[in-house]
């Protein structure tokens, strides 16, 4: 019995200790959960419309939202309803919030050297900032962003576009170029999504 109450007793300080270490944590700069190698997918209708990557995922909780940290950068991978690879999305840091007020939509960040590719039109953006409403369905940014395409090259500031990174609209051009002569004969081949012909049995 004596065993017994000594154990109790040991528990209830250690436990103490903790609990003031405790009420000094931080919990807006200190990560309540944190995932490495991370892979999620978000499925619809039984398909994949979209894939996450990241080496790094920390979890924030502060009293007016919750956030999703990738400071080791973030890859986003979207589907069409067909299952083909679309578009790709990587950025070196990024965030999801999550307002605690439910009239707020929740939102991606993401930052520094973003690429977003469409892999089926061919085109491809580069810019420092960009943003992403789920709600609205669509990415946009307010900074400098360079666009390559089979039509040409555009640059410019701010750019909005649908979440699969089709019918991009650039607000502010400048000194852009353009393809006038193209070769119609000319064979584009979705090397991602190509599976080739199939061997004769």
């Amino acid at each position: 019995m004596l065993a017994i109450t000594l154990v109790v007793a040991s528990i209830v300080v250690s436990c103490s200790g903790g609990i003031g270490e405790a009420d000094r944590l931080d919990l807006g700069r200190t990560p309540t959960q944190r995932t490495f190698d991370m892979f999620a997918v978000q499925t619809k209708n039984g398909k994949v419309a979209m894939r996450l990557e990241s080496d790094l995922m920390e979890h924030y909780d502060t009293d007016t939202a919750s956030f999703d940290a990738f400071p080791h950068g973030l890859s986003v991978y979207g589907y069409t309803e067909d299952g083909l690879l679309e578009s790709i999305i990587v950025a070196d840091d990024a965030r999801h919030i999550v307002p605690k007020d439910r009239n707020k939509d929740e939102i991606w960040e993401a930052f520094g050297n973003v690429i977003m590719h469409n892999v089926i039109e061919q085109q491809t953006m580069e810019t420092d900032t960009v943003y992403w409403d789920q709600a609205k369905r669509e990415i946009y940014t307010d900074c400098y962003v360079k666009i390559y395409s089979r039509q040409g090259f555009l640059q410019g500031f701010g750019m909005r576009s649908d979440d699969h990174v089709r019918n991009s609209i650039l607000y502010k051009p400048f000194d852009g170029y353009g393809v006038v002569v193209q070769d119609s004969t000319a064979v584009i081949i979705d090397s991602v999504n190509f599976i080739g012909p199939f061997p004769k049995k």
